[in-house]
């Protein structure tokens, strides 16, 4: 079976589970998700969805997100899309759900409740502002991470002396995107607070316009650039108001003409005499106090980041630090935050290994973390969050133990003077090796983090596997689920079995 048929076969097997083309309203991924908007979340068959082979788990907010893995949801997702497209029939798929085992279901029914519980808890006004900044830059992140690789690679060949007359194109490449960044999160923003996505996008082009070196701004000459994504975020915000304002008040005859003028005019001017150098400012006191608090205090920093970010996950407080991160790769050429919260996972696998070795006789269990172990190391943690650790309780703390040590571990060798970064934001685990940069050689940025994930690895194992499960907790999961009904002894309800004799 070629590629393309192959992410059709899994789109096709997808679909009817879902509750078929006339059940899905909109159609959009991520880096390892596929997000359906539903019409009826009743519709889904969802034991049957997460028996697919290319399923590795689902995750219910706003959207229905099924976990496919980075580089399969990309190839999946356009095979979906022309399947709704089609109206294909919701029939079966002749797929049936293996079964998962008492256990297996009672950690999923638990699983269930807690992302219900999540999505309620979520459900806040500041969260669903953060949501919404999350939506524009989750768009960007294939370009940040194309262009990131690929930055990479130049610089590896520059310090090699390798292919001189190709490095200057590659750093073209690279940078052409990153040069122009603050467009597309005008365009992005706009688009998702209401307004015109173009208008958003021209008001934010003049961001980035050389004209604007010019222009003197309470005392200073604005720079080009100047405010970066958080000024073309506001620049685009002021622009959606500014448009809905016109469209209440602007004559229909004259609509065409004057809202999109007044939109730029207005926002435009703000935007320069204003928003560029509050922008400006922040953005510069972001990039500071990072750089500041891993120089001194990144042991403990790296401790903190490391160990509360699957709690923030879980609260949707971690959509806050994507443009903190986008301002930091924009500025530095790489975000010292992500190497660090990326432990999280590492803490997360470990945690995950000592439960399959505490729980010998639960194939069930076992079975569901060999599947997910995988997605884990290339920081896919989704399944094992929702499959595994969350709902049993006490691993999911101890897996943000393991985190702590590894971001504490990274967070240490920033404070001596080795700053492991990111040049782009959405990978972790193994797959952020590429994307790896620092203000030391490239091997001893990846030897710093491959240290911090094996630190996290150990420290989510061992706290786990020593402190992770209670006596009661081992005597209800640690059984073979499949053989117990088969083992029964067919006693007597009323003849108790005889105690040993007391010595």
């Amino acid at each position: 079976m070629s590629t393309d048929d192959k992410n059709r076969a899994t789109a096709a097997a997808i679909l009817p589970l879902v509750g078929g083309a006339g059940n899905i309203t909109s159609v959009a991924h991520c880096m390892t998700r596929l997000r359906l908007g539903l019409r009826d979340r009743s519709l889904v068959r969802e034991e049957a969805l997460k028996a697919l082979p290319a399923v590795l788990g689902t995750v219910e907010d706003d959207t229905y997100q099924i976990v496919l893995g980075p580089g399969t949801v990309a190839r999946v997702t356009p095979a979906f899309e022309a399947l709704v497209a089609e109206g294909a029939p919701a029939g079966e798929t002749g797929a049936a759900a293996p079964g998962a085992g008492h256990t297996a279901e009672e950690l999923a029914d638990r699983g269930a409740a807690l992302k219900a519980a999540r999505k309620a808890k979520n459900s806040t006004p500041f969260k669903l502002f953060l949501r919404k900044i999350a939506n524009i830059f989750v768009p960007l992140i294939p370009a940040l991470i194309g262009c990131g690789i690929i930055a990479g690679l130049n610089g590896l060949l520059v310090n090699l002396g390798r292919l001189p007359g190709v490095t200057p194109a590659l750093a073209a490449v690279a940078s052409g995107f990153m040069a122009l960044i603050a467009v597309f999160v005008g365009y992005n923003t706009a688009k998702e607070f209401g307004g015109t996505p173009v208008l958003g996008g021209a008001v934010a082009a003049i961001i980035v316009y050389p004209g604007v070196a010019k222009i003197e701004v309470f005392g200073q000459q604005l720079s080009p650039g100047q405010g970066g994504v958080l000024g073309a975020l506001g620049a685009a915000v002021l622009a959606v108001y500014v448009e809905k304002w016109c469209r209440r008040w602007v004559p229909e005859s004259l609509d065409v003409l004057v809202t999109p003028t007044l939109t730029v005019l207005v926002s435009g001017l703000v935007t320069v005499f204003g928003l560029m150098y509050v922008a400006g400012e922040v953005s510069q006191a972001i990039g500071d106090f990072a750089n500041w608090l891993l120089a001194h205090a990144g042991a403990g920093a790296g401790f903190l980041l490391g160990g509360l970010f699957l709690p923030l996950v879980m609260l949707g407080l971690h959509q806050a630090l994507i443009p903190i991160h986008t301002t930091l790769i924009e500025q530095q050429g790489y975000t010292v935050l992500l190497p660090i919260l990326a432990m999280a996972g590492a803490g997360q696998v470990g945690a995950a290994m000592a439960v399959y070795l505490k729980l010998p006789r639960n194939g069930s269990i076992r079975r569901t973390i060999r599947s997910a172990l995988p997605a884990g190391f290339l920081g896919v943690g989704e399944p094992l969050i929702y499959g595994v650790s969350l709902p049993l309780g006490r691993p999911f703390v101890t897996a943000c133990v393991g985190g702590a040590f590894g971001g504490g571990f990274v967070g240490l060798f920033s404070m001596l003077g080795d700053k492991v970064g990111s040049t782009a934001i959405g990978p972790s685990g193994w797959a952020l090796f590429p994307l790896l940069d620092g203000d030391k050689g490239l091997g001893t940025t990846i030897a710093i983090y491959a240290g911090g994930l094996l630190v996290g690895y150990a420290a989510g194992f061992t706290a786990t596997y020593f402190w992770g499960f209670s006596r009661e907790m081992i005597e209800e999961f640690d059984i073979d689920p499949e053989a117990a009904p088969h083992t029964t002894p067919a006693t007597t309800p009323t003849e108790p079995t005889p105690e040993p004799a007391k010595v």
